[in-house]
């Protein structure tokens, strides 16, 4: 886990790297080796595409998803598109940023909409603090392959989620409790 510092001014953690990086990685379906855990590897891909870079087989929807294991504030996702061939695989994907796996993450926020990416370029889509868990990248659409050679998450925050917010009533008064993780 990079290091992290709490800021006096919102008890948060700031870390200054990808917050993606370990964590636990799910997609709708996977072609051949091009498995979903590619896509955080610190490797975008540019020498060998099929064991570095994450992909779908052609279906409805297709979805890649990060669970971060605790609630960050995100400020930006950066994507690596593909060298090889076919950088129109990420073409109209969404950027979806919450809690819910409802859906699978896919009826999440937007943060952004990617409309391309040219092949070998990375490009960063700010995502205003989002506050979120899981980092969803989704393609709507009928037999569409969503491909991923790096996603970078970055942002601050490491609030557990089951100790997010709770109520505690006294006296009739209602007092909202939040819990941060140090």
């Amino acid at each position: 886990m990079t290091p992290a510092a709490v800021t006096p001014e919102t008890g948060l953690h700031i870390h200054a790297g990808n917050l993606a990086t370990g964590r636990t990685i799910t997609q709708s379906s996977t072609i051949g080796t091009w498995l979903g855990q590619q896509a955080i590897d610190f490797n975008p891909g540019f020498i060998q595409p099929s064991s570095s870079c994450s992909s779908t087989t052609a279906q409805t929807n297709p979805w890649w998803r990060v669970d971060l294991r605790y609630i960050y504030r995100v400020r930006r996702v950066v994507i690596t598109n593909r060298l090889d061939c076919c950088p129109e695989q990420i073409d109209g994907a969404e950027i979806r940023i919450r809690n819910s796996l409802e859906n699978n993450g896919n009826n999440n926020p937007i943060c952004a909409v990617i409309s391309s990416i040219p092949a070998d370029v990375s490009s960063t889509y700010t995502c205003n603090n989002m506050d979120g868990r899981y980092v969803s990248l989704f393609i709507p659409g009928d037999s569409r392959i969503l491909t991923l050679c790096e996603v970078e998450v970055y942002g601050e925050g490491g609030i557990k989620q089951a100790d997010f917010v709770f109520w505690e009533t006294i006296n009739g008064f209602i007092f909202l409790i939040q819990c941060i993780v140090q």
